[in-house]
Parts: C-alpha cells; sequence; structure tokens
C-alpha cells in the first residue's frame, strides 16, 4: 500500500505515538481520523495537520456502539478506511498487593478494557467495514496495526494489569491475522520500550539520563518518530503480517 493512498484512523491520535503516527502519514500525503477523549489537543492536532487532512472524533475505545458510528463517519471524511493505529492505552500501574490492601479488581478490570477490549472493539469494527474495500494489486483490503509493549514479556513490579493486557493484543496478533487473511486484511503489532512521553518529560534530568542509559543501543528514549517510520514501513510491506515487532533498541526491562 503507498502511503499516499492511506486512509486511517488513529486511536490516542491526539499526543504522543498516535500524533506522531498522524503527522507521518499527513506529510506523505494520507489523511486521517484522530480518536481519542481530549477535545482541546484534538482541536490543536487538526489545526496542525489541517482540516483537509485531518479530523477529531471524540471516542471512548471501550464503547462498542461508539466506536461503530464514529468509524463510520470517519470513513465518510476519510473517503474510504484502509489502516487503522491502535495507540489509545493507559498505565495502569498497581502493585497487586499494595502497601494498605491487595489492588481492587475494577483497577485492573479498567486496564485490561482500555488497552486489551478497547484495542479488539476497534479492530473488529474497522475489519468489518475493511472488508468490502476493493482490493489492490496484492489483494490487500486494510491494515489494522496495535501497540502491545515490551512490558507484555518482561512487566515489572507494579504492571501486572498493564502486562496482562498488553500480552492480550500479543496474543491475539496472529489469530486475528490468520483469520482476516481471505479478506486481504493484515494484522500486526508494535511492542514499544521505553519511549519520550509528556510523563518522562516531566522527571528530573537525571532520571530522564539514566532511563537512556538503560538503553544499550542507540542510548536514548524511542521518539515518536522512531515509531512512526516503523507504522509507514509495515503499511508498505505487504508480507510482513501476524508478528508483533519489538520497537525497543534492544532494552530488557529489569524487575524494578
Amino acid at each position: 500500500m503507498q502511503l499516499s493512498s492511506v486512509r486511517a484512523v488513529i486511536t490516542g491520535g491526539v499526543s504522543g505515538l498516535g500524533l506522531g503516527v498522524a503527522q507521518y502519514l499527513v506529510a506523505n500525503g494520507g489523511k486521517v481520523a484522530l480518536f481519542d477523549l481530549n477535545d482541546e489537543k484534538g482541536a490543536a492536532a487538526v489545526a496542525e495537520l489541517g482540516a483537509d487532512n485531518a479530523h477529531y472524533f471524540s471516542t471512548n475505545v471501550t464503547d462498542e456502539a461508539g466506536v461503530a458510528a464514529n468509524l463510520a463517519a470517519a470513513r465518510a471524511f476519510l473517503g474510504g478506511l484502509n489502516v487503522v493505529m491502535n495507540c489509545a492505552g493507559i498505565l495502569g500501574a498497581g502493585r497487586v498487593l499494595g502497601r494498605e490492601a491487595a489492588m481492587p479488581l475494577a483497577n485492573f478490570q479498567t486496564t485490561v478494557m482500555v488497552n486489551l477490549v478497547g484495542s479488539f472493539n476497534v479492530a473488529k469494527a474497522a475489519a468489518e467495514l475493511m472488508q468490502h474495500n476493493e482490493a489492490n494489486g496484492d489483494g490487500e483490503r486494510g491494515v489494522i496495526i496495535n501497540t502491545a509493549s515490551v512490558a507484555a514479556y518482561e512487566g515489572q513490579i507494579g504492571q501486572a494489569a498493564y502486562s496482562a493486557s498488553k500480552g492480550g493484543v500479543v496474543g491475539m496478533t496472529l489469530p486475528m491475522a490468520r483469520e482476516l487473511a481471505r479478506f486481504g486484511i493484515r494484522v500486526l503489532t508494535i511492542a514499544p520500550g521505553v519511549f519520550w512521553t509528556p510523563m518522562v518529560d516531566g522527571m528530573p534530568q537525571n532520571v530522564q539520563e539514566s532511563l537512556a542509559a538503560s538503553i544499550p543501543f542507540p542510548s536514548r528514549l524511542g521518539l515518536p518518530a522512531d515509531f512512526a517510520s516503523l507504522v509507514g514501513h509495515i503499511i508498505g510491506n505487504t508480507y510482513l503480517n501476524g508478528e508483533t515487532i519489538r520497537l525497543d533498541g534492544a532494552v530488557r526491562l529489569a524487575p524494578k
């Protein structure tokens, strides 16, 4: 698929990795619909990207009916839908046994609902629309890209809920790719390592330097541009399918 032909929905699209992907796709001739829950940042993102290239939809990814309705509206704005990039997620940090009590089940459920169920909810509703696309020369009708984390493999203390949610995203990648193959829809997942986020930006300089030093090479935090570049390659390389790709500078997380 050529980047200039991309008509993409990006969840978590108004900041961080999602916004980085939106910027990359628009710069390469694509159009994007941004699904998120921050109206102010949504308006700013559209102003930056251009109203002809981007539109913001206030979207709770766990709302089945709302997601389906917004995907239909996004397809109408974009003039088609052939890429979905799931970047929406929450950290959900907390120990199983805290200082005062065990983790409330609601905390675990919320993290899994947003990160795992939300990704599935958007993916399956998008696939339902993509199956009707006209196939390109490779027989391809669409690409779904999810975001996991290296914590799916080396979850740290306090990441039980987060790691479980991201492990679920990894686990559904291959079976979903196998099922949707007959429709010409590819499914992949990116598992990013330690990336530059607004949370990291607020940390003391010495903490930032320590995080960067923990990454073998390159010894720096990942940037949204690194993530977006991989997304662009995935979109363009039709033979990539059913795989989770670590994007982490060879880092392996310590227990804490």
